[in-house]
Protein backbone atom coordinates (compact mmCIF):
# COMPACT_ATOMS: atom_id res chain seq x y z
CA UNK A 1 0.00 0.00 0.00
CA UNK A 2 1.20 3.38 -0.53
CA UNK A 3 2.02 6.15 1.75
CA UNK A 4 2.39 9.80 1.19
CA UNK A 5 4.05 13.24 2.84
CA UNK A 6 2.66 15.74 1.85
CA UNK A 7 2.62 19.78 2.47
CA UNK A 8 -0.54 21.87 3.28
CA UNK A 9 -0.77 25.56 2.83
CA UNK A 10 -2.79 26.67 5.78
CA UNK A 11 -4.43 30.13 6.72
CA UNK A 12 -1.62 33.43 6.87
CA UNK A 13 0.62 31.36 4.49
CA UNK A 14 1.90 28.94 7.33
CA UNK A 15 2.70 25.17 5.80
CA UNK A 16 1.51 22.00 7.81
CA UNK A 17 3.87 18.67 6.79
CA UNK A 18 2.16 15.03 7.66
CA UNK A 19 2.12 11.86 6.54
CA UNK A 20 -0.55 9.15 5.27
CA UNK A 21 -1.80 5.98 3.92
CA UNK A 22 -4.63 7.81 2.41
CA UNK A 23 -4.03 11.05 1.01
CA UNK A 24 -7.70 11.91 -0.22
CA UNK A 25 -9.15 11.26 3.42
CA UNK A 26 -6.76 12.89 5.89
CA UNK A 27 -7.14 16.30 3.48
CA UNK A 28 -10.91 15.81 3.93
CA UNK A 29 -10.27 15.62 7.62
CA UNK A 30 -8.03 18.33 7.93
CA UNK A 31 -10.57 20.40 5.81
CA UNK A 32 -13.02 19.68 8.35
CA UNK A 33 -10.88 20.57 11.03
CA UNK A 34 -10.62 16.62 12.45
CA UNK A 35 -7.28 15.10 13.43
CA UNK A 36 -4.54 18.41 13.70
CA UNK A 37 -4.80 21.03 15.60
CA UNK A 38 -2.67 23.23 13.90
CA UNK A 39 -4.96 22.40 10.70
CA UNK A 40 -8.13 23.17 13.09
CA UNK A 41 -6.55 26.80 13.98
CA UNK A 42 -4.84 27.46 10.81
CA UNK A 43 -7.67 27.05 8.14
CA UNK A 44 -8.29 27.15 5.60
CA UNK A 45 -6.17 24.31 3.70
CA UNK A 46 -4.74 23.30 0.25
CA UNK A 47 -2.66 20.76 -0.70
CA UNK A 48 0.65 22.09 -2.60
CA UNK A 49 2.85 19.08 -2.13
CA UNK A 50 2.84 15.59 -2.00
CA UNK A 51 5.79 12.46 -2.64
CA UNK A 52 4.79 8.96 -2.53
CA UNK A 53 6.61 6.01 -0.58
CA UNK A 54 5.98 2.30 -0.54
CA UNK A 55 5.43 2.24 3.24
CA UNK A 56 4.20 4.67 5.71
CA UNK A 57 7.63 4.77 7.78
CA UNK A 58 9.61 6.09 4.95
CA UNK A 59 6.98 8.74 4.33
CA UNK A 60 7.10 9.14 8.18
CA UNK A 61 10.52 9.91 8.00
CA UNK A 62 10.20 12.30 5.25
CA UNK A 63 7.56 14.07 6.90
CA UNK A 64 10.10 14.69 10.14
CA UNK A 65 12.79 15.85 7.40
CA UNK A 66 10.73 18.48 6.21
CA UNK A 67 9.31 19.43 9.47
CA UNK A 68 12.76 20.91 10.38
CA UNK A 69 13.42 23.19 7.26
CA UNK A 70 12.63 26.78 6.85
CA UNK A 71 9.64 28.17 5.08
CA UNK A 72 11.64 29.42 2.34
CA UNK A 73 12.90 25.96 2.42
CA UNK A 74 9.88 24.22 2.17
CA UNK A 75 8.78 26.92 -0.89
CA UNK A 76 11.42 26.14 -2.93
CA UNK A 77 10.62 22.37 -3.12
CA UNK A 78 6.80 23.06 -3.35
CA UNK A 79 7.93 25.28 -6.41
CA UNK A 80 10.12 22.78 -7.96
CA UNK A 81 13.19 25.65 -7.33
CA UNK A 82 15.95 23.03 -7.13
CA UNK A 83 18.74 25.17 -7.20
CA UNK A 84 17.37 27.64 -4.33
CA UNK A 85 16.94 24.24 -2.55
CA UNK A 86 20.56 23.43 -2.70
CA UNK A 87 21.91 26.98 -1.78
CA UNK A 88 19.43 26.80 0.98
CA UNK A 89 20.32 23.23 2.27
CA UNK A 90 23.65 24.56 2.26
CA UNK A 91 22.98 27.26 4.46
CA UNK A 92 21.33 24.84 7.20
Amino acid sequence: MEAYMYILKCGEGKFYVGSTKNLKRRIEEHQLGIGANFTKKNRPISLVYFETFPRIDLAFEREHQLKKWSQAKKLALINGNKELLKKLSKGS
